[in-house]
C-alpha cells in the first residue's frame, strides 16, 4: 500500500558538475538550497542582494549587469534609516549614501563575475506574483524597507508580463554572458498575507508563467515535491509557512537525483563530509 503520492525519479538532460559556476537568485528558499550546494563543493553564488520574491525584482540585478548600469546616488531613496536601495533587501540601507552605493555595486560585480564565466547556470526561484511599486514614481521595488504602507501600490503581476520579461532576459543572458542554462523553480514557502486563496492565485500565476517559459528555461518541481509528495504539516517549520530542514534535505536529494551524475554525486558527498568535519566543534572535557 502507498500512503502518499511520491514524485517519480526526476530525469533531466541538464547536468551540474563542480566545474560549472552556479548563480542563484530568489526567495529565501534559494538560500537553503544554495547552502547545500556550497557544502557539496559547488562554485555557487546565492542571493548576493538578499532574498527577492517576485520575478520582476529577481530580473533587476541581472538587467543592470547586462546594461552595465551601476548604482548612483540618484537610485537611492531617503527614508527611515537614511538612504535606501529599494531594489534589494534592508541590508542595502545606511545613514551614509556612499555605503549603500558601494554595497550595491559590489554585489553587482559579484553577480557579473559569476555570469560571465563560461557554462554558468542561473537558478531563479519565484516566490510570489505580487509586486510593490513606489507610489511617488511607479517604480517597482524588491523590498519595502519598512517604509509606511501608504508609500506603495501593491498588485499582482500578469502571466504575460512575467513571460515577456524572462523570455527577453533569457535571450540576452545567452547572447551577452556565459550563462547557457536557466533553471526556474517556484518556492514552496507559503505567503499568507492574502490568505490561502490569495497564495494559491499567486502561485498559480507563477506556474502558468513558468510553463510558458518552457521553451527557454528548465523547471525543477520543488513546489510539487513539498505540496504533493511530502504533503504533511510535520514537514513545515514552526511558522507553518517554511519547509523544515528535513523537507529541504529531501527536496535537495531529489534535486541531486535529477541533475548530478554518478561522479558528481560522489564528489559532492566527499565535499559534504569535509564540510561537516570542518564545521564540527568538539565538546571540551571539564
Amino acid at each position: 500500500m502507498r500512503f502518499r503520492t511520491e514524485i517519480e525519479p526526476l530525469r533531466s538532460d541538464l547536468r551540474f558538475d563542480h566545474n560549472r559556476p552556479v548563480v542563484m537568485l530568489g526567495s529565501c528558499f534559494t538560500d537553503n538550497i544554495g547552502a547545500r550546494l556550497a557544502a557539496d563543493g559547488f562554485d555557487v553564488t546565492a542571493n548576493p542582494f538578499g532574498a527577492l520574491y517576485n520575478p520582476m525584482s529577481i530580473a533587476v540585478p541581472l538587467l543592470r549587469v547586462l546594461d552595465r548600469r551601476p548604482y548612483t546616488a540618484a537610485d537611492l531613496t531617503p527614508g527611515p534609516r537614511g538612504f535606501h536601495c529599494l531594489d534589494y533587501s534592508t541590508a542595502f540601507s545606511s545613514d551614509k549614501a556612499e555605503e549603500v552605493i558601494t554595497k550595491a555595486n559590489n554585489s553587482l560585480e559579484t553577480l557579473q563575475r559569476t555570469i560571465e564565466k563560461p557554462g554558468a547556470t542561473l537558478i531563479a526561484t519565484f516566490g510570489t506574483a505580487y509586486i510593490f511599486s513606489f507610489a511617488n514614481d511607479g517604480r517597482p521595488v524588491g523590498n519595502c524597507h519598512k517604509f509606511p504602507a501608504s508609500c506603495f501600490i501593491r498588485r499582482r503581476l500578469g502571466i504575460d508580463e512575467i513571460t515577456e520579461c524572462w523570455q527577453r532576459l533569457a535571450t540576452r543572458l545567452r547572447a551577452e554572458s556565459g550563462v547557457d542554462r536557466i533553471l526556474l523553480t517556484i518556492s514552496p514557502i507559503r505567503h499568507l498575507a492574502d490568505g490561502l486563496h490569495g497564495n494559491t492565485i499567486s502561485k498559480a500565476t507563477l506556474h502558468l508563467a513558468v510553463d510558458a517559459l518552457a521553451g527557454c528555461c528548465d523547471y525543477f518541481p520543488a513546489f510539487e515535491i513539498m505540496n504533493d509528495d511530502l504533503r504533511d504539516y510535520r514537514f513545515y517549520a514552526a511558522d507553518m509557512k517554511h519547509p523544515s530542514e528535513t523537507a529541504v534535505d529531501y527536496i535537495y536529494e531529489r534535486f541531486s537525483e535529477a541533475y548530478f551524475d554518478r561522479n558528481t554525486l560522489a564528489e559532492a558527498m566527499a565535499c559534504r563530509a569535509r564540510s561537516r568535519h570542518e564545521a564540527h566543534r568538539p565538546i571540551l572535557e571539564p
